[in-house]
């Protein structure tokens, strides 16, 4: 046996994988609000400032045309990733594991010694001894310190770290901020302590979504039936707790009935029962059996694979097919998408309306008659400092003679995230038209700028100038 046992090298567990990658997406999470690049954040959802940042560059509430985008990416990057992988978000990003193994496995189990062994996990402590009831306190206390830095840390994308401890401390003028830290925090400690893995199983309802879009090449943790041998029956009813037992029947099975794979799960669940709601992908089940059946020479029963490859024996996993290629052109249609639009982002918005009425005519004392009508700007500067701003007026090329800017005469300035009203008024003295029956619409082109930074900070906007009737210019 010891020669056959030779031959078989044990991989880097799952388990020691996932820990890094928990570890790599813990400190992300935690340093990214902190990265700013000309005052800009990677992502920053502010309600308070009526901002959205997104890689590092900072749009307004009213160009918020990129959420949809976002939202629908996320959503279809989770369900292709179902499709492929089957629950392999549950298990290796979602944070409700990463914080379960936080407190579980690293607090509990490491660094209190409470639980005996991470692989063990369906013996809970025996709380009616003293020193574990200290251990579990001390457990909840630690846990209770990290559950505000996680909720905090949640906040930061919508509150940044700058603005988030100066609000706190004045928490009586940001008691929606406080209240929102605290909730999440003693739910964030609810969860983890006491619901455990019941929120996946119960409350989550991801799990209900997955049996829809699995297919026979979806990869997951599989029990093989073909080598292990058939410990539950069709209707899921277990047969065989040793062995001997299993062997009587199937005499080429080669499970052990060790029941490693069970032990270790952190939902509490059987994979050798086949495919269930409760498996979350996290493969520690593949990490046991590859250590037991390591040490008899021979591979794991049990296999991170698909039905059409394990159980099915049909051939090998088909990782690329019709459907997972229908997910990722979906995902980089949206993503060029997303990308298109948010290069077209104005670094400055404006809206114009123009007033009730729709003109107004005098004669000057020189003898001219002058036309004149009055607008509306709403401008809103959307960068990090105060600016200056002025505009032209564009006529079309067939309209011949000139609009003056009555007022504003020069430039003004216009705060950072304050919308300012400006009346405008535009005035012309030049025969625009000569139409006797109807006033005439001119489309005027306004461009706006922020001055200084002339060619970057610009925008147009359409609008018109209306023209009296030949007979009232005449009157005058």
């Amino acid at each position: 046996m010891s020669d056959s046992s030779s031959s078989i090298k044990l991989p880097t567990p799952w388990r020691y994988k996932r820990y890094f990658f928990f570890a790599f997406l813990t400190v992300t999470a935690l340093v990214l609000p902190w990265i700013q690049i000309d005052g800009s954040h990677f992502f920053l959802l502010s309600f308070d400032k009526l901002k959205l940042h997104l890689g590092f560059v900072q749009f307004d509430m009213q160009e918020l045309y990129l959420m949809p985008f976002l939202l629908m990416m996320l959503f279809l990057g989770i369900f292709g990733m179902t499709v492929v992988g089957g629950r392999v978000f549950c298990g290796w990003i979602c944070p409700q594991t990463i914080f379960r193994v936080i407190y579980r496995d690293l607090i509990e189990t490491k660094l209190l010694g409470l639980r005996k062994r991470i692989k063990n996990k369906q013996q809970e402590p025996d709380m009616s001894i003293m020193q574990n009831k200290i251990k579990k306190a001390v457990a909840i206390l630690i846990w209770v310190a990290l559950s505000f830095l996680a909720s905090a840390n949640l906040l930061w994308f919508f509150v940044p770290p700058e603005d988030f401890f100066a609000y706190l401390a004045n928490p009586s003028e940001h008691m929606i901020l406080v209240g929102t830290l605290v909730v999440s925090a003693l739910f964030l400690i609810y969860d983890v302590v006491f619901l455990q893995e019941d929120y996946c199983i119960y409350v989550c309802p991801y799990s209900r979504v997955q049996s829809v879009l699995y297919d026979e090449h979806t990869v997951m943790a599989l029990y093989n039936t073909h080598r292990g041998g058939h410990i539950y029956d069709e209707h899921k009813e277990k047969q065989f707790t040793k062995q001997k037992d299993l062997q009587e029947v199937e005499p080429h099975a080669e499970c052990t009935a060790c029941e490693s794979c069970v032990t270790v799960c952190p939902t509490h669940i059987d994979i050798r029962k086949g495919l269930q709601l409760e498996c979350i992908n996290c493969l520690e089940c593949v990490d046991a059996c590859t250590v037991v059946m390591g040490k008899l020479g021979k591979p794991s029963l049990v296999t991170w694979s698909s039905n059409y490859e394990i159980i099915d024996e049909k051939g090998k996993t088909k990782y690329f097919r019709t459907k997972v290629i229908a997910y990722g052109i979906l995902l980089v249609a949206l993503a060029i998408g997303m990308v298109m639009m948010g290069s077209n982002k104005e670094h400055m918005l404006l809206n114009i309306n123009k007033e009730n009425r729709m003109y107004s005519v005098s004669k000057t004392s020189d003898g001219r008659v002058a036309v004149e009508n009055a607008y509306v700007f709403l401008i809103q500067n959307t960068q990090n400092e105060k600016m200056d701003f002025y505009f032209d007026v564009i006529l079309p090329q067939d309209v011949k003679g000139k609009l003056e800017i009555v007022k504003p005469t020069e430039p003004f300035d216009v705060t950072p995230g304050v919308k300012k009203k400006k009346i405008v008024v535009l005035r012309t003295y030049d025969r625009l038209s000569n139409d006797e029956r109807h006033d005439t619409t001119i489309p005027i082109t306004i461009r706006a700028y922020a001055i200084g930074h002339e060619d970057k900070i610009v925008v147009f906007r359409e609008a018109t100038f209306t023209y009296p009737r030949a007979d009232l210019i005449q009157e005058k």
